[in-house]
């Protein structure tokens, strides 16, 4: 299920989600530009919790310990992991943006990733294995924006065998399922080995509700019931047309 549009209008140009997503895209380029070292950037900028509260130590360290709590943020993987969370920003990003302004989501943005890298870290702090990845804060765009538009209908694609099928849901059932699915996940997944940081996700969503009240402006109000509308399927395609 992959959401790829909603039926949000927004007052201002998304400067910020923007520039965002331009960020990691740049940030993933420099990383297929490294060739064999990008390994050695995953571990001199992703955090990594060991490093992080001083159980660990890496050799020529590139950026202070802290500082990877920012700088993991904008690495990436691979594509498919990169194309995904850009898609969920995209998707979301815009009107959270509108509900708090510019430089205050910029600020909720990085407040709510270091949240999520914070969670991941006191999860399993010694850890040595690096975290990199926008989800975190990305996860507390997913969080605001349940909370500001949870009536919103969402756009979601869904594929059922050799059938493609583009879904209307309420914005409250598509980032509610998701939100479930990260907290399955991380229950049953091993908290130690490399894999999805589902603590992560968990801690900058819930970072995200908790932080949007503070965040946005007085004039938005919380719940928006404004873009109610039921549940309905837009079209349905096989491999006959």
């Amino acid at each position: 299920m992959f959401p790829i549009s909603d039926d949000n209008s927004r007052l201002k140009t998304p400067v910020v989600t923007w520039s965002l997503i331009g960020a990691c895209v740049l940030v993933f380029l420099w990383q297929l530009s490294l060739g064999d070292s990008q390994q050695q950037a995953v571990l001199q900028f992703g955090m990594i919790p060991a490093r992080l509260f001083g159980e660990a130590e890496l050799s020529r360290a590139a950026v202070p310990a802290w500082t990877t709590l920012f700088t993991s943020m904008f690495m990436h993987g691979g594509f498919l992991h990169l194309a995904l969370n850009m898609l969920f920003l995209w998707v979301f990003g815009d009107n959270v943006e509108d509900s708090m302004g510019h430089v205050r989501y910029l600020v909720f943005y990085l407040v709510c990733g270091v949240a999520a890298a914070m969670t991941q870290a006191l999860i399993n702090p010694d850890s040595t294995i690096p975290m990199i990845g926008a989800s975190g804060a990305i996860s507390g765009v997913l969080g605001a924006y349940l909370l500001l538009h949870p009536f919103a209908t969402v756009r979601v694609l869904i594929f059922i065998f050799l059938f493609v099928t583009i879904v209307h849901v309420p914005a409250m059932f598509v980032l509610g399922l998701w939100f479930l699915t990260q907290l399955a996940s991380a229950t049953l997944s091993p908290s130690e080995g490399p894999g999805v940081a589902f603590w992560a996700h968990i801690g900058g969503f819930v970072a995200g509700m908790a932080l949007v009240p503070l965040f946005k402006q007085k004039t938005v109000p919380l719940l928006d019931p404004a873009h109610s509308r039921p549940f309905s399927l837009e079209r349905r395609r096989g491999p006959w047309g």
